[in-house]
Formats: structure tokens, sequence, C-alpha cells
């Protein structure tokens, strides 16, 4: 390839300004060493609007259609582009062949997409591995975001697939995060999207397993917005649980934010390498998390956090009060390992090493 490429980025995200989090500092932080490189890059994303965070960026917003056909309708008959690079796109779509007979370009797919927590149907499994026959041949570079999803990439499409695989990790900015010195005891976090996989309903009946003298000695704010957020708050008021839990909606201080915290609290079912988990530990901030995806990667039960089951209410609400009741104590700092192995820096120089491939 030549050595000043035009890039093009699809990606299936929208762009919230309340809602400024590690991947939209990647995109920026990306796009600045592509044009350090004296690289032209474009980006599609699935949205309109395009707010201020995006003003270095050179932004093509869909309106109403996804971000791949967004792409395919603006660069017909177009043969522009020496790489295109996915981000949130299902893999091994007919779109890519769509893509490569068009441009030509070399396909690099990021698969940041979670799996179910008991696997895919024996329906589903088999046409993956038709889709990894038929369509698999038209993306150049397959890239997991943790040893999970490489796994999940191998077993959904095919082990043929093996030399054309990487494993690139996610990472975060950690110059942002103020290290949390205190204890706070008792004040945790939730920074999730709330929908039904990211079992924020599990929390819920765990906290209503505690005993009352527990009970008050816990704060838990939740951050994020989705379906099921007033599903949740119903269920607070049916346990009346509001002492102990509020929801915060979604921000864009959460680096500002985090410090102020004890744990952080992911119930989730499905994760491929949680960029949450990274930002609290960036922030000094424990995690209370489960088994699923990439998460057993980055956080030891005991060490920099505590591991349980999915869908373990009973399991979830003894961490909780042991925690409370200072039987469970996480004594040694947890931002070292984000800072020498998870951080943006290192994230964005393996992604620019695709670009040589």
């Amino acid at each position: 390839m030549k050595n000043s490429k035009h890039i093009a980025v699809i990606c299936n995200y929208e762009l919230k300004p309340e809602r400024i989090g590690g991947m939209d500092r990647f995109f920026i932080a990306y796009n600045q060493a592509c044009k350090e490189k004296g690289h032209e890059i474009d980006w599609f994303f699935n949205n309109s609007q395009v707010h201020s965070f995006y003003k270095n960026l050179k932004v093509f917003a869909s309106e109403g259609i996804s971000a791949e056909n967004h792409f395919l309708e603006y660069s017909k008959d177009l043969k522009q582009y020496d790489i295109v690079i996915t981000h949130f796109v299902a893999l091994c779509t007919p779109f890519f062949q769509k893509l490569k007979n068009e441009q030509e370009a070399y396909i690099i797919a990021v698969d940041h997409n979670p799996r179910p927590l008991n696997g895919f149907s024996i329906k589903k499994k088999l046409r993956n591995k038709i889709k990894g026959l038929l369509y698999a041949k038209y993306i150049d570079c397959f890239v997991g975001v943790s040893k999970y999803t490489v796994n999940c990439i191998l077993d959904d499409y095919g082990n043929h697939l093996k030399r054309k695989t990487v494993l690139v990790y996610n990472g975060v900015k950690t110059s942002l995060y103020e290290e949390r010195k205190s204890e706070n005891f008792g004040k945790m976090i939730v920074a999730s999207h709330l929908r039904e996989s990211k079992g924020i309903q599990d929390l819920i009946e765990a906290v209503n397993l505690l005993p009352e003298e527990n009970k008050v000695l816990l704060k838990i704010d939740i951050y994020g917005e989705g379906p099921m957020r007033k599903e949740l708050e119903r269920t607070v008021e049916l346990y009346h649980l509001e002492n102990q839990t509020t929801f915060k909606g979604s921000s864009s201080e959460l680096p500002n934010l985090l410090q102020e915290y004890s744990f952080l609290l992911q119930p989730t079912y499905m994760e491929c390498f949680s960029l949450s988990i990274l930002e609290a530990m960036a922030a000094n901030v424990p995690v209370i998390t489960t088994s699923v995806g990439g998460n057993l990667e980055v956080v030891e039960n005991e060490i920099n956090g505590f591991i349980f089951e999915p869908g373990n209410i009973q399991q979830l609400s003894e961490i909780i009060c042991d925690i409370l009741q200072n039987k469970k104590i996480i004594q040694q700092p947890v931002n070292t390992l984000i800072e020498n192995k998870y951080y943006l820096e290192k994230m964005v120089a393996d992604h620019l090493s695709l670009l040589d491939r």
C-alpha cells in the first residue's frame, strides 16, 4: 500500500453530546494520529447531527439509515478509498461483498459485538458458519477487542480465519481520571446502557435482599439511559429503595465523578471488553462484575475487584453485604494495570499498525 492512504471509517454508533465515552475519545485520537501520518480519513456515523466534540473530524452523518448503507450510497461509483474500517457493524454480511466489489479497498472489521450468555441457537450457529464461508473472504483483517472476542470470531465464522484475526485491546485516556483517594464507604456507581442484558434488574433485586442495617449504608448512582429505565425505576419504588438508588441519566462528566465512588457495579450478562471497567479502574475504583466476555482478562477476583456468576442475585447481594460489613476489601491500587496495559495511546498505536499489514 502507498504511504499516504485515504481511509473510511464506518460506525454504527450514535454521537451524543451527553455521552462522551471511551470510544468517542478513541475516534478523536485515532483521527489525529492518522492525520499526523499523512492519511486522509472520512467518518460515517448513523445519526444526522454531529456535536462539537467531533468538530475536527470529517463526518458524513446518515439520515435514518445505517452507517453502512449510507456509505454505499455516498461512495457509489467512486473508487476512492484505500482502506475501509468498520466498528459496531455485523460481521460477514453481504455488505462486505458489496463494499469489496465497489471499493477494492483493504477492509478491516473491528468486532465490538457481545454474544448471548448461553451462546447462539443451533440455527444461528449454522447460519454464522455459512456466512463465514460466503462473506469472510471479503474482509482482509478481523479485529477482536479481547481474547474472548477473537475466540468468538473463530467459533462463529470458522477457524480458517485465524491467520487474519488479530487482538487489539480497548484502552482509555488515563490522564482524564482523578484517582480515588478515600474509601467513600458504601457509595457505588453503575455506568451502563439500561437494557436487560446489562443486568441492572439483578442489582436491584440483590440490594433488596440486604439486611436493613446494611441498606442504610448503601448509595448507588446509576448513570445511563435505555429502554429499561422506567421498569427499573418502578422496581426501585416497589421495594422502597429510593434512598439507596438514584437514576442520574447520561453524563459526559464521568471521568470527574468516578473518584467519588468506592466500587463500580456491572452485573452484565454479555460483554466484549468493557470500557466502563477500564474507566473505573483508571480512577482507582475497583469493580464488581460478572465472569462474562473479556471481564476476566482485566478483573481478578479479590485482587482488583469481585467476580460473580451472571444472574446469581444471591451471590451479588452477599458480595455487597460483605463490603458494607468491611469483610471484603480491595487494598492494592487498581489503576496501575490500566496505566501499563489498557491506555488509549496503546490502543491507537495498535490500530494504526493495522494500516500497514
